[in-house]
Formats: structure tokens, sequence, C-alpha cells
């Protein structure tokens, strides 16, 4: 593993700990050698994480869609900066920078970038791993909503294993360097499957 994608917030959010994780992350991500590939902002969570890995001696990728430059939230210190033409582009380039994936805090587009890679790995797109390390229980809603979907046969049970949660950024680095990608056929009955040929 060489290097991590991050999705996170272009907001600090309301509490200091996700700020405090998002610097915590970075630093460590450098410290362990391992390039930063993020969003591109400088705002936000997303700017902290960047320039915590920076100022710990880090390499940090940011790819960012034209009209996020045009706003002026580009990240003009980084190690490379990538602009591309929109948020399609944006999550392709940044799965073929990243050998793995982690969701801090944030909004909708955390969750759709996210999400996107959880959907490719589970259509057999990719099979790299993916996690979300929580702040004081951020995600417990989220994670409570995919025991849904596995309680209403929606997700196979060892596609929502296959996904990491917690707070540990210990366990979370070892858990990725061990990963071995879940085999769980996206469909959950296979009969019915069949019968519907």
């Amino acid at each position: 593993m060489r290097s991590i994608c991050v999705y996170c917030g272009s907001n600090t959010g309301s509490r200091p700990a996700y700020a405090e994780r998002a610097i915590a992350l970075g630093t460590r991500l450098a410290r362990e050698g391992l390039t930063l590939v993020y969003g591109g902002g400088n705002v936000g969570l997303m700017g902290l994480l960047a320039d915590a890995a920076l100022e710990a001696g880090g390499e940090v990728i940011g790819v960012i869609p034209e009209q996020l430059v045009e706003w002026e939230v580009a990240h003009q210190g980084l190690t490379r900066l990538e602009v591309v033409a929109n948020m399609h582009e944006r999550k392709a380039r940044m799965f073929d920078l990243a050998d793995a994936f982690i969701a801090l805090p944030g909004g909708f587009g955390t969750l759709d970038e996210m999400f996107e890679m959880l959907t490719w790995r589970q259509l057999g797109l990719g099979d790299k791993p993916c996690a979300f390390l929580d702040v004081e229980g951020f995600y417990d809603p989220l994670l409570a909503m995919l025991d849904r979907m596995v309680a209403e046969r929606f997700l196979h049970p060892d596609q929502r294993r296959d996904l990491w949660h917690g707070e540990d950024l210990d366990g979370l680095l070892a858990w990725m360097r061990a990963y071995r990608p879940a085999q769980a056929s996206k469909w959950i009955d296979e009969r019915r499957r069949n019968a519907l040929r």
C-alpha cells in the first residue's frame, strides 16, 4: 500500500474533534510514507488534512474539477494538483491514484465518493479497501442503515463486513495492510437471479 485517498468535508463541522482527526490522519499518513490523495481543496477538513500531511513531509496529490478551481478553493501548495473536467473524472482519477479509501466526516460529496467506490467494489470493478474513520459516533447512524440493508436483504452480509468502521487509526491501517476483499456475489439469492434470466 503506497497511497490512500481520503474523502472529507469542505467544511470543518461543528466539533473541534473533526478537525483534530483530520490533522492527525494527515500527519500519520505522511509519517507512514503513504501518499495522500484527496479532493484538492484548501478549505474545511480537506485543507486541514492536506496541510497536516505537507507539514509532516508527506506527498499530497489533489484532484479537483475545473468548477471548483474557478471558485478559488484549489490548494496551490500541494505536491501535485490535477485539474479535471468534472466530478466523474475526479472519482475515476482518484481511484487510479489510490490503493485504499478512507472517509472522514463530511456531507453529500464525501458520501457520494465513498459509496461509488463501494459500488465499484461490489460490482467487481475494483478490490481496494474502504473504511469510515469515525469521530465521536458521526457515522453510527449510517452504519445502522447499512445493517438495515442487510436485514432487509438488499446488501450481502459479507459485503457489509468488508467495510471497516471505527475510530482506531492504528487498527484501520493494520486492517488495510492485511486486506483481502470479500468474494461474495452482489446477488443474495443466486437461484432467484438465475430464474429471472
